[in-house]
């Protein structure tokens, strides 16, 4: 059991420059929001900081073809009228336009994710975050779901120079279909996607019986939600799962992709997850809205007998506590507890002061640290009004996930994992080198200057990115 978590953060101020376009539901400044929390948390006194390098088109073609990445390195808003048939073939178009800085945009992303992976490798962190990173749906040849370099499996190949098996966990509302896909034949990655599925509902893939084939086949894991689905639903399937899966499969690293479209509210989901909520909400309802409460009140409310206080308070405080902990911070939590090197990053997510307040909350998760649900001052905090709250609360979309339903997917899944009689071994070869070490010398580095240049990072807002009130782009353009 490690003592203390040593955490990387990866953060670039340019992330949050680019503009997707009017009406457009991806925001790259909800990035900018979830830095400005994590400075106001102060949290960033509690890990080490770094500008990631911006990802080699050579690093970028270790999984995407070369004529795509050169085609995304010259492509411009100014030329792409010249190029017709190739933006059809690599699939830019209304998804996935064309915009300033589009090319610089996916090396910091990516670079983020590969910088990090290259931390756990070389056991510089226990964990690293990347928030930029997670897009998740960037195949081989083309761009797709907004997404144009896929950061997650270029991380993914660097570790499994070093790990034998790697684990990727995906709770973002959409299938992780192009993660799937890249190692949808092999039994070093298994993935593991917890997603909406039906409804033709984008990207239509993520289908239970999709297992995998060939050498990789029950090593790809679909969980297929219906609308609507709970915190406690959704957590209790969850640590089923994941549980089981590392058990029978014992990585050697796990990626988790947190995309926070998953939340209740988000312009583009269906679900009905709180960040971390549950626990406030249900004892303000058993209590009332006091500060504090009395353990032994808990313990009589839920269990009236005869019994000593002293003898079920502390035991069934906390399984009481087990049972409240649930929302999509607590997949993180969770996660985390295994003590395997892992990789956190972003992924979808459309509301984008629902993002910040996400990604912040799950950053203090990480690093073991309780937030204050009031939000600190900062340069965004007008978008987090008119209650200035760090938690949401689940939402009020009706549940179409059965019991029944849910207990077929869990039987399906426990069942495929059955014939994994062991965990796959590889045999010892020479490690590939990396193409870019990042200069990161701990006992040389100031950490003052460090700070200095992430202070730097700080971002000034853009003048079309935010309009007041009704204005507001988030709320001009229709949910669907």
């Amino acid at each position: 059991m490690r003592s203390k978590d040593r955490i990387s953060y990866f953060y670039d101020g340019d992330v949050g420059n680019v503009y997707f376009g009017p009406n457009h539901p991806m925001k790259p400044h909800r990035l900018c929001m979830t830095h400005h929390l994590v400075l106001a948390y102060g949290l960033h006194n509690k890990m080490e900081i770094y500008r990631p390098h911006k990802a080699y088109p050579m690093e970028l073609a270790q999984f995407h073809s070369a004529d795509y990445v050169e085609f995304l390195h010259r492509i411009t808003p100014d030329t792409q009228h010249l190029f017709g048939i190739d933006l059809k073939r690599y699939n830019l178009g209304e998804d996935c336009p064309v915009f300033d800085n589009l090319f610089e945009f996916c090396q910091i992303y990516a670079g983020g994710t590969i910088d990090a992976a290259r931390r756990l490798n070389n056991q510089l962190c226990d964990v690293a975050i990347n928030w930029a990173g997670g897009l998740h749906h960037a195949k081989k040849c083309e761009a797709s779901g907004f997404c144009y370099i896929n950061d997650l499996v270029l991380g993914i190949l660097e570790l499994l120079k070093y790990h034998p098996r790697v684990l990727y966990i995906d709770i973002d509302v959409h299938h992780g279909d192009g993660v799937e896909e890249a190692f949808y034949f092999t039994d070093r990655v298994m993935t593991v996607s917890f997603h909406k599925y039906g409804d033709k509902f984008f990207p239509g893939t993520g289908d239970m019986k999709d297992i995998g084939e060939r050498d990789g086949k029950f090593y790809a894991i679909n969980v297929p939600f219906k609308d609507g689905i709970d915190d406690s639903s959704f957590i209790r399937l969850f640590r089923t799962i994941i549980s089981k899966v590392v058990e029978t499969y014992i990585p050697g690293a796990i990626v988790l992709q947190c995309g926070a479209d998953s939340l209740a509210g988000d312009r583009l989901g269906c679900f009905n997850l709180s960040i971390d909520g549950a626990s406030l909400l249900v004892i303000k309802v058993l209590f009332g809205h006091h500060s504090t409460f009395c353990k032994h009140s808990l313990v009589v409310y839920l269990f009236p007998s005869n019994l000593s206080c002293n003898y079920l308070g502390d035991f069934y405080l906390r399984v009481f506590y087990m049972m409240l902990l649930a929302g999509h911070a607590e997949c993180v939590r969770f996660v985390k507890k295994f003590n395997i090197p892992l990789l956190v990053t972003g992924g979808g997510g459309y509301t984008k002061e629902n993002v910040a307040r996400c990604w912040a909350y799950e950053t203090g998760v990480l690093l073991d640290s309780e937030l204050p649900n009031e939000i600190p001052d900062n340069d965004y905090i007008k978008y987090f009004g008119p209650d200035y709250s760090l938690k949401i609360p689940g939402g009020h979309i009706e549940n179409l996930n059965s019991k029944s339903y849910l207990g077929t997917i869990k039987s399906h899944v426990l069942e495929n994992l059955r014939y994994i009689q062991h965990a796959p071994s590889v045999q010892m070869q020479e490690v590939p080198p990396d193409f870019y070490i990042p200069d990161f010398d701990e006992d040389t580095q100031n950490p003052d200057e460090r700070l200095d240049q992430h202070t730097q990072d700080k971002q000034i807002q853009r003048d079309d990115e935010y309009y007041e009130g009704d204005n507001d782009n988030d709320h001009s353009m229709d949910d669907a």
